[in-house]
């Protein structure tokens, strides 16, 4: 092992001390070479008792095959987000979750670090989560399901493709079938599900959303299932999620990023409808419809195997995909309206509309956060504008130092060009009446209603 020098030695000992983390390092022989006072907090001991030794001396419950931190050291891999469980020399059960990283000095490895994180706070948290959904579900039982604030009406379009969506949501809602929802970030999923729970026979009953990225994979199971008392230190009977939406509607937001092997257990629940407790060996029965949502394309998740295809094919009886707001136009001057009016109540302000250079920005810029992105660009120019209508100049700095090729000026400039807007439609009409006549030049002729020699010479200044 290649040594420290005292001064560095002494630079890394004052940054790992300031890190509230507990922080473990051995060196290739497995002694202990730092042991932070976060670390021995969470193992129930003393820094000295583990300092400058073997890790086995303390905690002599693990082994070579079971320890993080030698198994790292052995391989030169790391390890990410694995719970370990284990006793310290005074008998003491100890839950972590572990992240461990090899050392390397150039392409020599030099020891193991070890970031753990106290499983008892985690499961806490979890505990509180599923009280706070008990209580939830009793006030919906006192009052019609306050845990839905939207309707389908609250999702707002011109768009007759998005119209139609909603339309067709609002028949499927009666069927207790589950559902898969695609969409962009800021389309409106959550809002979409909620309405769909609104306009179903459900709607009365609990409505309960969980974000599967938004808990450590290690409590998700937990949270949806439920544990049976013993199944880990200090674990109680406690219903999961699915006990708590008996009746209802479960909503999994980012089902992509469950665990393959908890989509195999929410598969099965999907199929039978009966919930294991974790640590149970009892099942119970429950009748919740569950509708999925993702972010990423299903065809993608398939492909990358962050989602498993026996479960897709399970939830997508009915599949919707909500439009990014780039590809229905006609909304974006219809809700920029919408929410100048909602701000101008809230701000206590009389703004009208906005400026033309203004106007153009918002028809060409894509919104990548799509309706939440411009419901906070509007919020955050109705705060700053000081005139009667929004200007250009009120936009958020980001949006105002865009690169040149999406800049109002420069495609503000090219949409109101007559001579190119004309080229652009004859082109696409061209087009179109080709595949419409499978390439026959007399009936595209026919369809446009120009003579067929015009007809060839447009064709040829395309091509050209």
């Amino acid at each position: 092992m290649v040594p420290l020098t005292a001064l560095t030695q002494e630079v890394l000992t004052a940054i790992l001390k300031g890190i509230d983390e507990g922080i473990h390092v051995v060196n290739t022989e497995g002694k202990t070479i730092f042991y932070n006072e976060v670390a021995a907090k969470h193992d129930g001991m003393d820094v000295k008792e583990v300092q400058g030794k073997h890790l086995i001396e303390p905690f002599p419950s693990l082994t070579e095959e079971s320890s993080t931190l030698l198994k790292v050291i052995k391989t030169g891999k790391p390890i990410y987000n694995q719970t370990q469980v284990y006793m310290n020399l005074h008998g003491t059960r100890i839950d972590t979750i572990n992240t461990t990283l090899p050392i390397f000095l150039g392409e020599e490895i030099i020891g193991a670090v070890e970031i753990a994180k106290d499983y008892s706070r985690m499961k806490l948290l979890a505990e509180r989560l599923l009280d706070l959904q008990k209580g939830l579900k009793k006030s919906s039982k006192k009052k019609v399901n306050r845990q839905v604030n939207y309707t389908l009406n609250d999702l707002l379009t011109v768009n007759l493709p998005f119209q139609s969506i909603k339309n067709e949501a609002k028949k499927l809602a009666k069927s207790d079938s589950p559902i898969l929802v695609y969409g962009e970030s800021g389309t409106g999923k959550e809002l979409f599900v909620q309405g769909v729970h609104h306009e179903s026979l459900r709607s009365s009953e609990p409505f309960i959303a969980q974000n599967c990225a938004a808990i450590p994979e290690t409590l998700l199971e937990s949270i949806l299932f439920g544990t049976a008392k013993g199944s880990y230190t200090g674990a109680v009977d406690r219903k999961g999620l699915f006990e708590f939406a008996d009746g209802g509607t479960l909503f999994l937001d980012e089902l992509h990023t469950m665990p393959i092997e908890l989509q195999a257990k929410l598969l099965r629940v999907l199929e039978d409808g009966m919930v294991r407790r974790v640590g149970s060996s009892h099942s119970v029965s429950v009748n919740v419809r569950v509708i999925a949502a993702m972010n990423v394309n299903p065809s993608k998740a398939l492909q990358e195997q962050t989602l498993r295809a026996d479960l897709y094919y399970r939830l997508n009886v009915f599949t919707f995909s909500l439009m990014p707001l780039r590809e229905r136009k006609e909304d974006i001057l219809f809700l920029a309206d919408h929410f100048i009016k909602e701000f101008n109540q809230k701000l206590n302000k009389n703004i009208s509309g906005y400026e033309k250079k203004l106007e153009l920005f918002f028809m060409n810029y894509p919104w990548p956060g799509n309706v939440r992105e411009l419901k906070h660009t509007i919020e955050y120019m109705m705060n700053v504008c000081e005139e009667k209508q929004l200007k250009y100049k009120d936009l958020p700095s980001m949006l105002r130092h865009l690169p040149s090729t999406t800049t109002t000026n420069n495609v503000g400039v090219e949409s109101l060009s007559l001579r190119k807007n004309i080229e652009t439609l004859e082109k696409d009409l061209i087009l179109n009446a080709l595949e419409l006549s499978e390439g026959n030049i007399n009936q595209a002729a026919k369809l446009l209603e120009i003579p067929r020699q015009t007809l060839q010479y447009k064709l040829k200044k395309i091509i050209d």
